[in-house]
């Protein structure tokens, strides 16, 4: 079976305003319980910038601050697509529910620049398929380099005639001008590590001709390590075998030290790399390989210092601090920050008003079908076994303030607990605090009677630390039984399918 060419590149050009962008449309056929969220493509900590309902007649509209001119992903119904927007356009976005957000139709300021982008991504799919990689991977090196050279002309004059047509900004242009080179310099990568194996010559190394071209591609390095998350990918690739050496020789008689500690360390050795490209190559290793739900205390601490030690550019800093926060919740022992909620009857709510007993907050909306069907009865049983020694303060997060009170009434009527509303629902003060995010919900955090945050953020019920830990706070012990039915797994990169496969330099043993 042949394998064909993958050109589909996530990448951005970044620029230095920060303005915000309007989008409106409406998806027909879509379900109102579906959400649009949009994410920055090239960021590094890829958290929804905006997470935007639709009504009945599949209508939506929103705005977010665009971070940089670039692309971002939109994500629907568990599919993603990629729109490039600038700050300060109106954008107008129609589709259908079956296909959104694979196909969709732009009006409006960001139609010229995404008419080009289609027509790329057009091309790019046709020519991948009629570009037989295996080939030139298992050929030697000259047929290699010579093809590398025809796909980088082919590309490039299809970006010109398209240019010519659809005239996109000088940005959309230049980047696509640098997607193109980062695409080559990947299947360099690939054919420098491979071709040795496949052609039963262990001892090969790549001519100068073939550097050269390598060196050549590289000419706006620091627009690419900011801009193209494949062009990260391939300096990690490159440097991954000099990071095992490092790895190996530095981490002897250590236990517990982690992947980015250890890659925090070997990128002090690297002179040649610059202080912009030591912050994006860390905090991917950091994001991809140490922030996760599980992410154990001790090492959510050690990963918070690399951040303010090492991390000098502070969007960086800020993106991953903000990523750790949604991902492994706010720090044990911090004093739980209280945020404006509102009660059915519009009243004033503090969480404040819980001191002296501690409390579980369970965020949720009504747009999570999963939460009614699975979570509730889960929530009942905890509810009716520690109320005694524990309060409930239910957060809802909906769009508005009468889908709260028709949430809440049908949700979790019956259940003792107080019912709160966190105005402006996913963008509300106390989903910000806490980080809670769409694909977040359901989530529970406890406090304990002195205010304090005593445990991670969960997203399920059933999990055996978290029964600890509300058994450890009212001094009850949950009966022994069969575990409790797991509830879907936080996903921690919403845009994680569109970067390359295991990017991050292997682990350290």
């Amino acid at each position: 079976m042949k394998k064909y060419l993958l050109l589909f590149i996530i990448t951005v050009f970044v620029m230095s305003c920060s303005k915000k962008v309007e989008v409106k449309g409406k998806i027909t056929g879509s379900s109102s319980l579906e959400r649009i969220e949009f994410v920055e493509a090239s960021g590094v900590g890829t958290l929804p910038l905006i997470n935007i309902g639709l009504d009945k007649d599949g209508n939506f509209s929103g705005s977010f601050d665009a971070p940089k001119d670039g692309m971002y992903v939109i994500n629907y119904a568990g599919r993603q697509n990629l729109i490039y927007l600038e700050g300060g356009q109106k954008v107008n976005i129609s589709g259908n529910g079956t296909t959104f957000p694979n196909e969709f139709v732009i009006t409006g300021d960001a139609k010229k620049n995404n008419d080009f982008l289609t027509a790329s991504q057009k091309f790019l799919a046709d020519y991948g398929t009629k570009v037989n990689i295996a080939t030139l991977m298992g050929g030697d090196e000259a047929a290699f380099l010579k093809g590398m050279h025809k796909i980088e002309a082919d590309i490039n004059k299809n970006v010109d005639d398209l240019a010519k047509k659809n005239n996109p900004s000088k940005a959309l242009l230049e980047w696509k001008k640098n997607d193109v080179k980062v695409t080559i310099l990947n299947l360099i990568a690939n054919y420098e590590m491979s071709h040795g194996p496949m052609s039963g010559n262990p001892s090969y190394k790549a001519s100068k001709a073939l550097k050269d071209y390598e060196t050549q591609l590289e000419t706006d390095k620091e627009a690419m390590v900011k801009t193209i998350p494949l062009y990260r990918q391939y300096l990690l690739v490159k440097m991954t075998p000099d990071f095992q050496k490092y790895a190996e020789a530095n981490s002897k008689g250590k236990t517990g030290i982690t992947t980015s500690e250890m890659f925090a360390q070997y990128l002090k050795t690297k002179k040649d790399l610059s202080q912009t490209a030591k912050d994006y190559l860390l905090a991917f290793v950091m994001a991809q390989a140490d922030i996760h739900p599980t992410t154990p205390a001790a090492n959510i601490d050690k990963i918070k210092k690399i951040i303010d030690s090492d991390i000098k550019d502070a969007t960086i800093k800020s993106d991953l601090l903000k990523m750790q926060v949604a991902i492994t919740g706010l720090k044990i022992g911090d004093v739980a920050p209280d945020a404006a909620l509102a009660k059915q009857d519009g009243k004033a709510y503090k969480l404040s008003e819980n001191k002296g007993k501690p409390y579980m907050l369970f965020f949720y909306a009504s747009w999570n079908p999963y939460i009614s069907e699975a979570t509730v009865p889960v929530l009942k049983e905890v509810v009716n076994f520690y109320k005694s020694k524990m309060n409930f303060v239910f957060v809802n997060v909906d769009d508005t303030k009468d889908q709260f009170i028709k949430t809440s009434n049908s949700l979790l009527k019956g259940v003792q607990g107080v019912n709160v509303y966190g105005d402006g629902g996913l963008n509300s003060d106390i989903a910000k605090k806490y980080g809670v995010y769409g694909f977040k919900l359901p989530c529970f955090v406890i406090i304990d009677k002195d205010g304090k945050i005593a445990s991670r953020s969960f997203v399920n019920l059933g999990e055996q630390e978290l029964v600890t830990i509300l058994d450890k706070q009212t001094g009850l012990s949950a009966p022994k039984a069969e575990p409790m039915q797991m509830q879907p797994q936080l996903q921690i990169d919403p845009s994680a399918a569109q970067q390359p496969a295991n990017p991050q330099p292997a682990p350290t043993k």
